[in-house]
């Protein structure tokens, strides 16, 4: 088995197989959620080129499965692969049956989610989550799915804790994301948490997609198209990033677009689905694990450079955003295997 660190890392040792990420392909399939994982996990290389993790697809029964495509595919490998798995990914399926419609599972859905071990890292995508949520796994816990469907999704289980907002949700060894593309989003998350922000960059430009994205899926949601002469937020964004390690306060940002802060704010969730200050933090959030893993900066002066000013405020920043100290988080990432640049 993989050995896993203090951090949540899963690392390959010589001799020992990758992290193995099983893809449960049921009826209606959606193509392009199912290869989410094999294109983001299969991607993922030591600095010597050598896999982090081995990406199998399982059904429900072998055979032919269908899509929401004019093709079907072919899928060799029943549930017993879930077996075996040391991450369950369940995509998005346009025919999830009693899941979506009366929050059970289908007898053989049951069956094929019982071969999966204590102790495995559970992941869905977009209206996967209705699967994990039918089988009880999501009870008192925080999730999401597609926008579209999260008030249904919250009346069929009132137990979970739905977020509409987000992108994704990490819960440790429970993971849901949004719709569609935001299963790339949350495949990359857990790249970087397993093996840290280089591997996941290097990951991210192989495929073409930015390493993070800012801010939740309201961005998403439809909305009347604002008249052309309203001004966006992107300036200020832009200029944030260029200072992140000098305080910056919200009228600051306001005034690169000539906006109240009332106005700027309202306009800035609206096109980014976070607060201000939210999006502000997640930025420092991102730069000071960059330093942490690639600078030899004190966590003092890694504090200073990505605003947080003090290294006990970064420390609860970081605990907060990722589980970990600083400290610790350094000491993982700084011995994890970099991405290969073949």
């Amino acid at each position: 088995m993989p050995q896993t660190t203090d951090a949540g890392r899963t690392e390959s040792r010589p001799g020992v197989r990758p992290h193995r990420v099983a893809v449960l392909a049921l009826a209606g399939v959606i193509p392009f959620e199912l290869s989410i994982p094999y294109r983001i996990f299969g991607k993922a290389r030591t600095a010597s080129g050598e896999p982090l993790y081995e990406v199998v697809t399982c059904a429900l029964e072998p055979g032919p499965v269908s899509t929401d495509a004019d093709f079907t595919i072919t899928v060799e490998r029943g549930p017993e692969a879930l077996a075996e798995a040391d991450t369950v990914i369940v995509p998005a399926s346009y025919e999830l049956g009693r899941p979506y419609t009366e929050g059970e599972l289908e007898d053989a859905q049951a069956a094929a989610l019982a071969h999966i071990r204590p102790g495995t890292r559970l992941v869905s995508i977009c209206t996967g989550s209705f699967v994990l949520a039918a089988a009880g796994l999501l009870d008192g816990r925080p999730a999401t799915t597609h926008w579209s469907s999260t008030d249904h999704f919250q009346r069929l289980f009132p137990s979970v804790r739905v977020d509409a907002d987000v992108l994704f949700v990490d819960d440790g060894d429970l993971l849901t994301s949004a719709g569609v593309a935001s299963g790339i989003d949350l495949c990359l998350h857990i790249v970087r948490r397993d093996h840290g922000t280089a591997v996941a960059n290097d990951v991210a430009r192989r495929s073409v997609v930015p390493p993070h994205r800012d801010g939740g899926q309201a961005q998403y949601i439809h909305r009347p198209v604002p008249e052309p002469q309203l001004a966006t937020t992107t300036a200020a964004r832009a200029w944030a990033l260029g200072r992140l390690h000098e305080p910056i306060q919200l009228r600051d940002m306001a005034e690169q677009e000539a906006m109240s802060v009332r106005t700027f704010t309202r306009r800035f969730r609206e096109e980014v689905g976070i607060s201000p200050g939210q999006w502000l933090t997640q930025q420092r959030v991102e730069r000071a694990r960059h330093l942490l893993e690639d600078s030899d900066l004190s966590v003092d002066q890694v504090a200073r450079d990505a605003g947080f000013g003090t290294a006990a405020s970064m420390r609860q920043h970081l605990q907060a955003a990722l589980g970990v100290s600083p400290t610790a988080y350094r000491r993982t990432f700084r011995a994890a295997p970099a991405g290969s640049r073949r």
